[in-house]
């Protein structure tokens, strides 16, 4: 396990904030941090850099602290049908338990194996790794196919353009399997 630097913006030290291991003690933090890079899926994302708005509930538990907050992101995107681009904020609340490191009788820690499916998060030397947790929280808040609007019509499929954009848009198609048969109308017909 890598150890933590404790200047980077999602990191908290719980000793700074006096939530070593005192069950029943809270605190509120305010924090505006930059975005980590790649934050967002295929069509919707956070600009890497751009601010993120932290409310935060820090509580001291038995097992470790327990964080749960609001991370309000501005967020850019391309609609899912037409490709146009967007953009709106979005608030994304979340709550994540950070446990404390496993310690034996004379309180010194120790490694658990590793065979757990979907481990919590650790207390690393009192600081607390909020990057993961954002990261998740955020990528699950995004839609997966975002829509500039409900009744958006999307490209043409056979030259591309926005159909919102040129109503009636058609294009005079033939089944190259009727081909035959149009030799047998009347060319005053067509």
């Amino acid at each position: 396990m890598t150890s933590l630097d404790p200047t980077s913006p999602c990191v908290i030290d719980s000793r700074a904030l006096g939530l070593q291991q005192r069950a029943g003690s809270m605190i509120t933090v305010d924090r505006t941090v930059p975005a980590p890079e790649r934050l967002g899926i295929a069509l919707a994302r956070v600009s890497a850099g751009s601010p993120v708005d932290l409310e935060l509930r820090l509580e001291s538990v038995m097992e470790g602290v327990l964080v749960s907050g609001t991370a309000d992101v501005h967020v850019d995107a391309e609609c899912a049908r037409c490709l146009e681009p967007m953009e709106w904020d979005e608030a994304v609340d979340f709550s994540e338990l950070f446990v404390y490191p496993a310690t034996d009788a004379r309180g010194a820690v120790v490694e658990e194996p590793g065979d757990e499916e979907d481990p919590l998060p650790r207390i690393q030397d009192d600081l607390i790794d909020l990057e993961p947790t954002l990261r998740d929280a955020v990528v699950l808040g995004l839609p997966l196919a975002p829509l500039c609007s409900e009744d958006c019509a999307g490209l043409c499929s056979e030259c591309g353009v926005r159909l919102d954009d040129a109503p009636g848009h058609a294009h005079d198609q033939t089944d190259s399997r009727w081909a035959a048969l149009a030799g047998l109308v009347e060319p005053d017909e067509q």
